[in-house]
């Protein structure tokens, strides 16, 4: 389970290319089943296999961690489990605030697996009177305008699943409060401050490719 960070203490992470860091994760989940199965060492080639990539390229992801593989023998699955979760910073936790509390943010305050990855949400936060002073999973609903009084230094990271209309307004919202990183669900780009981190994960996008592929193989048949 991740533990608090040390108060005071900074992670040094090196900058990683973002498919990699889309990869490693995957990678940990493949280690975690592995070692259920009662493997003790893994190749770059086994891995490979699974997750259908070269094994050149599960080399060369791994080589940004401190751990290198055996010769002839491969990576202690143990070992590999503890270096990428400490490479991701999946045993530390970070804490985070979710703005927008309608379907998607009541799915994410529900899922309590995110815990198991480093991550909790500490508050929530809406415009909807019949949303504020709810508990969803744990986590209390507040209204947006009392964002101020609630937030905590120790937060850094802000959640956005509000409306399309409201991206930008909230965006500015949570940054003028001093969260310095954003996890955005909604299909708008925000504008942010270069020293404000953004990952866009915009569900749309993906049921555009999916549909994109899928008409795309049925057509040619």
């Amino acid at each position: 389970m991740p533990t608090e960070p040390e108060s005071g203490a900074a992670r040094q992470i090196p900058l990683v290319p973002e498919p990699t860091l889309s990869r490693l994760p995957i990678y940990l989940t493949y280690l975690k089943l592995a070692r259920k199965d009662g493997k003790r060492f893994v190749s770059s080639t086994m891995m490979a296999k699974e997750m259908g990539v070269d094994p050149t390229q599960v080399t060369k992801d791994l080589s940004h961690t401190d751990i290198v593989g055996k010769t002839r023998v491969g990576y202690e699955v143990d070992s590999l489990i503890d270096e990428l979760e400490g490479f991701l910073c999946f045993n530390t936790m970070d804490y985070g605030y979710l703005f927008g509390a309608g379907s998607l943010g009541t799915a994410l305050l529900l899922d309590h697996g995110l815990a198991q990855f480093g991550f909790s949400i500490r508050a929530a936060f809406d415009v909807n009177a019949d949303k504020v002073g709810l508990n969803i999973g744990g986590t209390t609903i507040y209204h947006l305008d009392d964002f101020q009084k609630v937030k905590r230094p120790d937060v850094k990271i802000g959640i956005l699943t509000v409306p399309v209309d409201q991206a930008q307004r909230v965006a500015d919202v949570m940054i003028g409060g001093g969260l310095t990183a954003v996890w955005n669900f909604t299909s708008v780009r925000i504008k942010v401050p270069e020293s404000v981190v953004v990952q866009n994960t915009s569900l749309y996008a993906h049921l555009a490719v999916i549909f994109n592929r899928l008409h795309s193989v049925n057509s040619t048949k």
